[in-house]
């Protein structure tokens, strides 16, 4: 995920262009070998076993290679052995641009000492942050000093993850100042107890039929209720595993049944909400979070103006 993050940095810099940037992610994806990919080539999973550790990930927090050591299909070591392998088979954004003759060896490096300059990263963190460590990289972007920071970081970090694991795996984020957002679609779900909050998918038609496409595994063309559906349970997915982890700290909430908008205009309180935009190759769509349900107005050309 770092080669998005620092691409678009370059991007934003006058460093590379946008085209320069798509060949250069493009030519880094082509070495980009996938866990499961790399599991069934070694010979220690089947298809089926992948398969399987896949529909686990849709119930948990966990790493690809986490899951298969619980379940037994694969050892520490075996885990340890494919990683090396796919570090070993990704070709780093620095190479790409290089490849390409977009900069050389000298400028990237300037720019990368920059990068970290700017944002006020420690060794450590920006070693985590290169080698894609999603929580990492998501608490360099987020910083509301709102006494709920934590929820917001973890909330988004597993977000990002889930987006990985069943939607796309080139992803980059971005925090948004709007307190207004505005959706052609709008995929909502309350969360109610101890710390209720109130979460949101707002998307274009283009987007959102992608994304429901990919998590219902099949081509859909109009924004009817087999794709509302599928968008609504990624979105229930999500949440579900957040809600786990939240019961694995102490704390018990319970999920109201998603709601589904046309045409919306969302307003939020600025202070205690967070609006994320999420890029990914489908495009891009918005993750809104909000400590304060009651404070959320949904409002379209159908309906008056509701709290959500």
């Amino acid at each position: 995920m770092f080669s998005q993050y620092f691409g678009h940095y370059l991007l934003n810099n006058g460093l590379l262009t946008a085209q320069q940037l798509k060949h250069a992610l493009d030519l880094q994806k082509t070495t980009h070998v996938k866990f499961g990919v790399i599991a069934v080539d070694e010979g220690f999973l089947t298809s089926k076993q992948v398969e399987e550790i896949h529909e686990k990930q849709k119930q948990q927090d966990k790493r690809f290679g986490e899951i298969a050591v619980d379940l037994g299909f694969l050892t520490n070591e075996q885990v340890d052995h494919m990683l090396s392998s796919q570090k070993s088979n990704h070709l780093y954004l620095a190479q790409a641009v290089v490849d390409l003759n977009y900069l050389s060896i000298e400028e990237f490096t300037n720019a990368l000492n920059e990068y970290k300059k700017i944002h006020s990263l420690s060794d450590e963190k920006f070693e985590a942050i290169k080698s894609g460590d999603i929580d990492a990289i998501v608490e360099s972007l987020i910083h509301t000093n709102h006494p709920e920071e934590e929820a917001y970081t973890e909330y988004v970090s597993l977000f990002v993850k889930n987006i990985v694991r069943f939607i796309d795996d080139e992803v980059y984020i971005e925090a948004s100042e709007a307190k207004n957002v505005e959706a052609e679609w709008l995929v909502s779900q309350e969360i109610t107890g101890a710390k209720p909050f109130w979460t949101a998918i707002a998307a274009d038609e283009k987007v959102f039929l992608e994304i429901a496409s990919v998590f219902a595994e099949e081509e859909l063309t109009e924004a009817d209720e087999l794709a509302q559906a599928s968008v609504s349970e990624f979105l229930n997915l999500h949440n579900g595993i957040f809600l786990v982890n939240m019961s694995n700290k102490g704390t018990e909430l319970e999920m109201k049944p998603q709601k589904v908008d046309h045409a919306s205009a969302v307003s939020v309180h600025k202070e205690n909400s967070l609006c994320m935009s999420i890029h990914t190759s489908k495009g891009k769509f918005q993750l809104l979070f909000s400590h304060s349900p009651e404070n959320v107005m949904v409002s379209d050309k159908h309906k008056e103006n509701q709290t959500v």
